[in-house]
């Protein structure tokens, strides 16, 4: 066992004497050490319940023989740090969180591990990690929040940020609002739409790190308690069988995500997580290889923000295993992958059919041929932008306006809030890039306002920065080269005519490439005032391009 390095021989009775300080008797101190990461916190409404999952995975792996040492995550609440400074802070958490466990693993010398996370960056921090360490690991999350009612109809936190500019727009009152903000988040788990943490959830059962039903059990449901034991148990088989995630987060794992991630419509967060989790598995993947999956893999599924379902609705229809089944219709998944379930993903899915056509459609009858994510490609974004096309209207997969510039995403929101955006312009915010701002913040609140004021299906939004899961509308993110680098977006000006072509995947500013490197020529790099985490990150990161991952 991996643990024999901190517990067997001679050498090691002062490190056993310490064990025993914590209580542990000679027999556990035999069985296989299991970490129990938990990312309880009492500021995240994602995890303030995990202590309950903990104690059920737990419970597994003592009911399987193993000894149960937990120790902790930290996890940002991207809703209540988005639209100020703590946005800054929410996507450079995932690589402190990956970092920290790889610490306390190596340290420890722990013979596996099990991940209970729940939100936007510490699932993918989790799963880094687990591509890090490859030793035996299961993910078993905190699982996605009930949906709120108001006057019969479903609300979530994404209601909220467009009810902001409803507001704003006269269009609802301030007792209206007060009523939804009571409603909108009726219980704890990760927000109830297709948003980051629950894409991030479904991930882990396309990539093989979960057992089914990881990715849409309610939180509050007593099949996720289950869930966890099961789990808890299961970490002992792996362990047992030395089943590792090299074993299991292979090409055909990332390309089996990939098309799930395109028929579920997820977050476009996932282009940056799942090149993250790649790069840490030592899988090539890239911009080119998302964008030839997103033309061949059809859009099943049309979860909130991009339809009016929720996840709980998704489970209640067959959750992902029944979505992997339809895709396996037509040949667009691996069926002999590994996974943590210790067989194949033929087997896995097996028996899992779709119960609701409504929430998961046929695979002959698609919501569209093509998926929920298209990669765009052009002279503002030469390597690439990021949209939710599954959740844009129609009569914008097309468009050509004006640029209306913000240096910032401050500066953007006062000027929708104020009214200044005319219909047909495209706003651009740049210098929020994972270098320019640092950290590339979520956009939430200027796409929800844009929304609630009913200017979705008339105003593009394009940024160096990134959009929540909760995003809806012509946003396009990514932007890469970003303004900070010296990338095209920051040479644009007011005035500007922008063409955006979602279907054949192309964003260009429509200027002679001449005057482009003339503007070119007096331009510096922004000098910013750092210090502390975000001063480390800001001289590491790369581009979005390639996961905005850290590179010393």
């Amino acid at each position: 066992m991996r643990s024999d390095s901190v517990k067997k021989g001679l050498a090691k009775a002062p490190h056993r004497s310490l064990m025993k300080a914590l209580g542990l008797t000679n027999e556990e101190m035999d069985r296989p050490l299991i970490g129990i990461v938990n990312s309880f916190n009492e500021i995240v409404p994602g995890h303030t319940h995990l202590n309950s999952i903990v104690e059920a995975a737990k419970k597994g792996v003592i009911m399987a023989g193993g000894t149960p040492l937990e120790f902790p995550a930290i996890a940002v609440c991207d809703g209540i740090a988005m639209n100020h400074e703590g946005m800054k802070y929410s996507l450079v958490s995932r690589e402190i969180i990956a970092d920290s466990i790889e610490i306390v693993t190596r340290a420890h010398g722990l013979d596996g591990l099990v991940m209970v996370p729940n939100c936007d960056k510490v699932v993918p921090g989790m799963m880094m990690a687990a591509a890090r360490l490859d030793i035996p690991t299961i993910v078993i999350s905190g699982g996605p929040m009930l949906a709120g009612k108001v006057n019969g109809q479903k609300i979530d936190l994404s209601t909220m940020f467009e009810a902001v500019g409803a507001v704003q727009a006269g269009k609802m009152t301030n007792e209206e609002l007060d009523l939804y903000e009571n409603s909108a988040c009726p219980s704890c788990g990760s927000c109830s739409g297709m948003f980051t943490a629950n894409s991030m959830n479904c991930m882990t059962e396309a990539l093989g790190l979960a057992l089914p039903g990881n990715g849409t059990i309610p939180a509050v449901y007593s099949e996720r308690i289950r869930l966890a034991k099961l789990s808890g148990m299961k970490i002992m088989e792996l362990v047992k069988e030395n089943i590792t995630p090299s074993q299991i987060l292979t090409d055909k794992a990332f390309e089996n995500a990939l098309a799930v991630d395109m028929a579920l419509g997820c977050s476009t967060n996932t282009v940056l997580h799942l090149l993250a989790i790649a790069h840490e598995a030592n899988v090539e993947m890239d911009l080119g290889k998302i964008n030839d999956m997103s033309k061949k893999v059809p859009n099943l599924c049309r979860l909130r923000p991009a339809g009016p379902n929720h996840i709980e609705d998704l489970n209640a229809a067959g959750g992902i295993a029944a979505v992997m089944n339809e895709l396996a219709k037509k040949g667009l998944l691996h069926l002999d992958t590994q996974s943590v379930s210790n067989k194949p993903l033929a087997e896995v899915i097996k028996g899992h059919v779709v119960l609701d056509n409504d929430i998961i459609a046929p695979i002959d009858k698609p919501y569209s041929q093509t998926g929920g994510i298209a990669i765009l490609i052009g002279n503002l974004a030469p390597d690439g932008a990021v949209v939710k096309r599954s959740a844009v209207a129609e009569e914008m997969l097309k468009h050509r306006g004006a640029a209306r510039v913000f240096d910032g995403e401050d500066a953007a929101v006062e000027a929708i809030m104020n009214g200044s955006i005319n219909k047909g312009e495209v706003l651009v915010i740049r210098y929020e890039g994972p270098k320019g701002g640092p950290g590339m913040r979520e956009m939430l609140t200027p796409t929800s306002a844009l929304a609630g004021m009913g200017l979705d299906k008339d105003v593009a939004l394009i940024t160096d920065g990134r959009f929540s899961g909760a995003t809806k509308g012509a946003s396009i993110g990514h932007v890469s080269p970003e303004a900070a680098l010296g990338g095209p977006i920051a040479f644009i000006k007011d005035g500007d005519t922008i063409e955006i072509d979602m279907i054949d995947g192309k964003l260009n500013v429509l200027i002679d490439e001449e005057v482009l490197n003339d503007r070119k020529k007096d331009w510096e790099p922004r000098k910013l005032e750092l210090k502390g985490y975000l001063a480390k990150y800001e001289k590491m990161v790369t581009s979005a391009s390639t996961g905005a991952i850290l590179i010393p």
